[in-house]
């Protein structure tokens, strides 16, 4: 799953839309407690189908059932339904009347919050800014395993202005709690920390240095901070240390779709067009997204064949959810090119 690092004297889009986005991706992911809920290996196999059929069955006999509402909000969330985003508050909200100690329930209602309010725009992010953070924080006071919620807890006192919340003090406090029942997680926390504050290579020593097998939770935190480290390299057009980092977390997370473009573009930045392809079409066929889609199209237009790249840049452009305006420009200029 991503960090923006806007000046904290100003509320801005770009913060709210950072602040939110952690929440999203612990969810997608499905790494949300020391126990994932029972339907979390066939979200993480994208088998939402099987999903919904699962979730409706059990709901319909027992339509309290912690795991399945969890589930339901999950799915409501990775398939971008936006309009389901105040059916999602309301499942969230009807997990926690019926299991008030269920910590993944108060997550997934930080998580579905925070979504919300980023789509609904900056007035809308402010006013549900507590109930963010009290969400996360009561899901970490019943489960102190519960690391993603730590992890967007820390994210909240981050990225959110002294004003509005935020606090590095707080931050500070989420990491000494985590420390006291897994020093590993907590380590991760910190790099994530000097990742914020611009200590590259600090984070990066700190992040690599930490063992997560054997558990998949803070494996899956150690993944999504690795692969923030290895893109804000890409940000700053360090190419060839981006490169490596990337090597680094798929040489830990072979299955990394988003380390497996990231590496592509930071070789086909590099003019390595060649050696990008197999990552970009490795990308390609675990996870279909805009991002992949246009870099190979500029693989192939590097590597001279015109009708795959304007295949990959007409897909990246007819791609659901719409790839950002600037990616857009680049690939409908590109595309004027090639024909």
């Amino acid at each position: 799953m991503t960090t923006f690092t806007p000046p904290p004297s100003r509320i801005r889009h770009a913060t709210m839309v950072s602040l939110l986005l952690a929440p999203l991706l612990s969810s997608v992911l499905v790494t949300k407690s020391a126990q994932a809920h029972e339907y979390s290996a066939l979200i993480k196999a994208k088998k939402y189908a099987e999903v919904e059929r699962a979730i409706s069955s059990k709901l319909a006999t027992d339509a309290n059932y912690a795991d399945a509402l969890v589930a339901k909000v999950d799915l409501i969330l990775i398939t971008g339904k936006v309009t389901q985003l105040d059916e999602g508050v309301k499942l969230a909200e009807q997990c926690i009347t019926n299991n008030p100690k269920n910590s993944e329930c108060h997550e997934a209602l930080g998580n579905v919050l925070g979504i919300k309010a980023e789509k609904g725009g900056m007035m809308a992010g402010i006013s549900s800014l507590g109930k963010i953070r009290d969400a996360f924080k009561k899901a970490i006071a019943l489960d102190p395993k519960n690391f993603s919620a730590a992890n967007s807890l820390m994210t909240f006192y981050l990225e959110v202005p002294s004003l509005m919340g935020g606090s590095n003090s707080k931050a500070k406090d989420v990491i000494a709690e985590t420390q006291k029942v897994s020093p590993a997680a907590a380590s991760l926390l910190q790099a994530k920390f000097d990742l914020k504050d611009e200590e590259l290579e600090k984070a990066k020593t700190g992040v690599l240095g930490v063992n997560s097998s054997g558990n998949p939770v803070i494996a899956q935190l150690q993944n999504d901070i690795a692969v923030d480290i290895a893109q804000t390299f890409v940000k700053e057009k360090k190419f060839l240390d981006a490169e490596k980092m990337f090597r680094e977390v798929i040489q830990r997370f072979p299955d990394s779709a988003v380390a497996h473009l990231g590496l592509g573009r930071s070789l086909q930045e590099q003019g390595k067009a060649k050696e990008a392809l197999p990552h970009l079409e490795k990308s390609l066929s675990m996870e279909n997204t805009g991002a992949v889609l246009y870099r190979l199209g500029k693989t192939w237009q590097a590597l001279g064949d015109k009708t795959k790249a304007i295949s990959f840049f007409e897909k990246t452009l007819a791609y659901t959810p719409a790839v950002s305006a600037k990616t857009r420009a680049d690939a409908e200029e590109q595309l004027k090119l090639l024909k």
